[in-house]
Order: C-alpha cells, then structure tokens, then sequence
C-alpha cells in the first residue's frame, strides 16, 4: 500500500516537473538566442582592436580610417538605441530582433569581405546600427517571456554574459588571428558571427512569439532626430579626447551635445504633456531606485572598460607582458567575475544592496593595494602573489555588475521596466566614451609606470565612491521583495 502511495506521489511530481519545463522551456530558449545575440554584439566592441594592427596593413588604412573602424560602430550603436527600441515598440519586438540579427550578420559578413578601408567603416556602422536594434529589444523581451520571480535571475545571467563577453573579445580575437583559419587572418574576427547569428536567429524564430503590442503611436521624428544628435555629438567629442586630449574642439562639441541633448529632454516632457507618446518616458526616472541605478550603471561601465583597456595597456606596455600573458591574467579576472556572479545569487537576497556595496569596495581595496604594490616595487610583479587579488577584484565586479540591473528595475511594474529596453544600453554606452576620455587625461598619454599606479588609485576612487552612492538606494529594492509585492497585487 505504502509503494502504491509513493509511486503515486512520484508519479505527481514527474508530472509536475514535466508542466513546469514544458510551460517555462520555449522562455529559456528565447532566452538563449538573446544571449547569443548580446554575446555576438558585445565581443564586436572590442574584438576588433586586436586585429587592427593586421587589419591595417592589409587594407592600408589611414591613421583616421583605423579610428573610424573602432568609433564608427560605437557611434553608430549608442546613437540608434533609443529609436530602435521606439520602433520595437511600434512594429513589434520580434520583428525588431529577427531584423536587426539579420542585418548584423549579413553587416559582419560584409566587414569580413571588404576590399577597402572606406567600405569597412561603412560596413561597421551598418553593424552598429543593427546591434543597438537588437539590443534595445532584449530587456523588454526577458521581461514578456518569464514570470517576475524569474527576473533577478534571468538578469543576473543577461549581466554576466554581457560583462564575460567584452573581457573575452580581445582574447578571442588574439586566437583567431594567431590561428588564421582558412588564411582568412582578420576577417575571421567578422566571420565568426555567420554561425553565431544563424543561431540567435533559428532560437528567436521558432520560439519568440511575441505579438506586435496595441501601439498606435507614431514614431517621434523629432525627438529621433535630437535624441542622435545629442547622442553623436557626446559620443564623438568623448572619441576624439581619446585622441587628442581635452582641447578646445572636442570640448565644445561636447558642450554642443549636452545642449542638443537638454532640448531632447524638453521635447520629451513637451510631447508627453500633450498626450503623446515620447521617445523615452522621462516619468520613469521618478522611481528613486532606477534614478539612482542609472547613475551608477553609467559610472560603473565607464569605470570598467577604463579598467580593462588600461589594464591590457599597462600588463603589455609597462611591465612587459607578453600577449598570452595578459590573456591569462584576464582570465583569472573574469573566472573571479563568474564566482562573484554566481554568489550574488544567494547573497543579495539576505543582505540586498549591501553585497553590491561590498562588492565595489572590495574592487577598490584592490586596486589600491595594486596601486601600492607597483609603488613599492617599481613594477616588479610576482605572478602568484598577484594572482590572489586579481580574482579577488573580478569577484567584487561579479557580486557588483550582475546584480545591479535587477535591483534597480525592482521598483517599477513591468510595463515601465519594458520601458528602459533602449534607456539602460544608451547609459552603458555613455558611460563606456566617458570612461575611456577621463582615462585618456590620466594613463593613455604617458604609458608609464606612474601613469598606471595614478590609473589605479583613480579606479580605486570611482569604486569606493560607487560602494557608497550604492547604499543609498531605497532598501527596499531588492528583487525577491518587488516580485513577492507584485505578486501581492496582482
């Protein structure tokens, strides 16, 4: 009789497993197919640089074309995302995504088959375009396809592909063009996105059923048109400090842009004031904890890609690293990242934003104990006495980084969360030019060992500043307490 009972009650709760996987299982390969898309556009951001030396002397680009191949897919990217998610919005998510894979892998497949440096740069902003449409459609996406206790970790995971991809991109590009398949040397670097686009695209065509959304709404011509040029104009004075430092030219086209962009925002509250739909509803950024998110996603992304390209600079240049070196030593990083990843799991649900806090203070007690190390040791480095602390970094990122995009959405309902698709990635990108410029004034133009231990302490800086500004955020706004108040309401 007891058998009887327990097979019976085996038997319910195989069924039960069987319902949970089969409702939840087309989400998570939906899921998986924007992964590989957000993959496949992050490591674009920097794969390229490591091929550039190569990629310049086989196409014999200028000085300015080897610029524009780098910068033409960053503009291009931060300066379409906000229309791309409005025309998401309009024409229907999936629409959007199967689109913009499309037209990414046939762009990258053009980059891979140029014959000359102009085509390359028109190829790349053909790319940038389509990334920032497939980007801006993946956060609305993950939202309509799981339920909000699934969100902190769908987040969590989105995070931490997206940081792994762009540590991974100058390493992957380092062995494409060491193994030059097929003898397709730099191209290989475009190439490789055929198959991983043809994959997003079979996920996201067979199990991405979003419906086109009751918009009737119009496209904001206007507000595109400012909110581009606004976007351009910062993004491009930011590129050119890079190169020159902050004289007088890009200084006034950086001050160009923040007026365009100031009469963008007083189009959007002007247009919304009328009834009519914005581009970007500014009334989102009343939620304290996503005002104050926003802050911190834009002076973390710009802390992090200054930290990963000084790090690469200061490993090869200063201390003499060979490639394969500095390889290995971002590797320990990013596996410290994936362990901090994965404890911020468990962690934030005890102690909520206390473990972000905790995890950017440890980053920057790290990078001021490396600070004083190069000091003390005029650059003698001792790799197993550093190994310890860089993991110890790369887990401050992880419990930092995968986290903080759920805590600050965790105010909002998910119709306003659908809302930032297009806003968070144009605040990453900002904060990615405005890293790299504030960089170029402190490390880029000595490449010494003075000029790395200043870059440090400057990180250590930003880091201990970020650990502070974090804790203020409302404690409320910890994931598992907004999905059980929604639950509570629904």
């Amino acid at each position: 009789m007891a058998e009887n009972t327990d097979q019976a009650l085996a038997t319910r709760v195989a069924g039960a497993v069987r319902e949970l996987v089969a409702a939840e299982l087309p989400a998570w390969l939906v899921f998986a197919g924007c992964l590989i898309a957000v993959f496949m556009q992050m490591i674009d951001v920097t794969i390229v640089n490591t091929a550039l030396p190569t990629l310049t002397a086989g196409l014999r680009a200028s000085r300015s074309a080897q610029l524009l191949v780098i910068s033409g897919y960053s503009l291009a990217f931060a300066c379409t995302l906000l229309i791309a998610a409005r025309l998401g919005e309009l024409a229907g998510r999936r629409v959007m995504f199967l689109t913009s894979v499309v037209a990414f892998t046939g762009a990258s497949l053009w980059c891979g088959v140029s014959t000359g440096a102009g085509e390359l740069v028109v190829a790349r902003v053909v790319q940038g375009a389509a990334g920032a449409g497939m980007a801006a459609q993946t956060i609305a996406i993950l939202i309509a396809s799981f339920p909000r206790e699934r969100h902190p970790l769908v987040f969590a995971l989105y995070g931490g592909v997206a940081g792994f991809a762009g540590m991974l991109g100058p390493v992957l590009g380092g062995a494409l063009i060491t193994l030059d398949i097929g003898g397709w040397g730099w191209r290989s670097v475009f190439l490789i996105n055929l198959p991983i686009g043809a994959a997003a695209f079979a996920l996201a065509w067979r199990y991405l059923r979003l419906g086109r959304p009751p918009s009737h709404g119009r496209l904001d011509l206007g507000g595109a048109a400012l909110s581009g040029a606004g976007l351009l104009l910062l993004v491009y004075a930011l590129a050119q400090v890079q190169q020159r430092g902050w004289c007088r030219q890009p200084v006034l086209l950086l001050l160009a842009g923040v007026a365009v962009s100031f009469l963008f925002l007083a189009h959007q509250l002007r247009r919304a004031g009328r009834g009519r739909a914005p581009l970007i509803r500014l009334d989102i950024f009343r939620d304290k904890g996503f005002r104050i998110g926003s802050a911190l996603v834009c002076a973390f992304f710009g802390m992090f890609t200054a930290f990963v390209f000084a790090a690469s600079i200061t490993m090869q240049d200063v201390l003499g690293y060979t490639p394969w070196h500095t390889a290995m030593v971002m590797t320990l990083f990013a596996l410290g990242a994936g362990g901090g990843a994965l404890a911020s799991l468990i962690l934030v649900r005890r102690w909520g934003i206390r473990v972000l806090a905790a995890g950017m203070a440890l980053y920057g007690g790290c990078m001021v104990a490396g600070a004083v190390y190069l000091w003390l040791t005029s650059g003698a480095v001792y790799a197993l006495l550093a190994a310890g602390p860089v993991a110890a970094a790369g887990f401050g990122v992880g419990l930092f980084q995968v986290q903080l995009q759920p805590v600050m959405l965790s105010g909002l309902d998910a119709g306003r969360m659908a809302e930032t698709s297009g806003i968070l990635p144009t605040v990453e990108q900002v904060g990615n030019a405005l890293g790299l410029a504030v960089l170029t004034t402190l490390f880029f133009r000595s490449h010494t060992l003075g000029g790395a231990i200043t870059m440090m302490a400057a990180l250590a800086v930003v880091a201990l500043v970020l650990a502070g500004s974090t804790l203020a955020m409302p404690r409320t706004s910890s994931p598992d307490s907004a999905a059980a108040n929604v639950g509570a309401g629904s």
